[in-house]
């Protein structure tokens, strides 16, 4: 049993400075505020216009449902051992706080691919768009990504609850995560990191080519077309490419290798877990002018 040999694991967090500290706090407390607010806000004016009924806007609703669920793993987490400087976590929530982190972002990973999907389909075959994206359709593909998450994450979990953790407790991270864990094996963990890897590390690369993919037969479809409509659309692409690529680069250079092939930049975890779910309100809406005028009317409802 796991817990008979490390009962808590120390999160060394992002400095042992307390100026740097503080000033992590400050940023990390800004950035987890602006994705609560900013995902919030989509949320409830997605919910409340119906003009904002489509499956693009049931979909982008789902995603800042996730992306509030994503941070929410880490940061609060983060923000006490900031704050406080207790920098342990037992051995149970770790595991949980792992969990959690891999089943919420395979989930988003799934839930960006869905939408790629979506704005493909609605481009590249407008015809049967309706009848391909009905709402029983999204429904179950929105399923689909949070049952794929949570098999992901059970894998994950699984595989690092098995190993020997019989030595050192020091994670040189401020969360718990598997690569880090699988370093303070006391055991040979080579199948393990490649088992891990493969996982992780292909799910974040197969997804990606996908969306990379559907991105390009988007272009070629719109190329030879110059009408207003299809313009829209393809800004509407651009700005799913820009969410994409904030979080699927650091995750693939993440987790797209053995774990002691290079050491983790810790820094990188903070381009998912923070900055991409932090980003990803502005660069939808401010690319959406059906979202701003919405949460105008919203806006005027809330005044009047």
């Amino acid at each position: 049993d796991n817990s008979s040999w490390v009962t808590e694991f120390i999160l060394l967090g992002l400095s042992d400075t307390r100026e740097l500290q503080l000033l992590f706090f400050t940023l990390f407390l800004l950035a987890y505020a602006m994705v609560l607010l900013g995902n919030l806000l989509i949320i409830v004016t997605v919910r409340t216009d119906p003009k904002l009924s489509s499956p693009m806007y049931f979909l982008l609703c789902n995603l800042s449902f996730i992306d509030i669920c994503y941070t929410s793993v880490t940061a609060p987490r983060v923000l006490v051992a900031l704050l406080s400087g207790h920098k342990a976590i037992a051995f149970e929530g770790c595991m949980a706080q792992l969990f959690f982190l891999h089943f919420v972002g395979c989930s988003e990973m799934f839930l960006l691919t869905v939408m790629a999907f979506d704005r493909y389909t609605a481009i590249c075959r407008p015809l049967h768009y309706t009848a391909i994206m009905a709402r029983k359709a999204c429904w179950a593909l929105l399923a689909a990504c949070w049952i794929g998450g949570f098999i992901h994450s059970t894998v994950q979990t699984v595989l690092v609850l098995r190993l020997p953790l019989c030595g050192p407790n020091t994670i040189h991270s401020y969360f718990c995560d598997v690569l880090p864990i699988i370093r303070l094996a006391c055991a040979d963990t080579t199948l393990t990191e490649w088992l891990m890897a493969s996982n992780s590390g292909l799910i974040s690369l197969g997804c990606f080519l996908v969306l990379v993919a559907s991105y390009a037969l988007i272009l070629a479809k719109v190329r030879a077309r110059v009408s207003r409509g299809h313009w829209k659309a393809l800004s509407t692409c651009a700005s799913h490419v820009m969410a994409v690529t904030l979080f699927f680069t650091p995750c693939i250079f993440t987790y797209l290798r053995p774990a002691g092939a290079v050491t983790t930049n810790k820094y990188v975890s903070v381009i998912y877990t923070i900055l991409s779910p932090m980003m990803n309100p502005l660069i939808y809406t401010l690319r959406s002018s059906e979202v701003k005028e919405s949460m105008w009317r919203l806006w005027k409802r809330c005044r009047a």
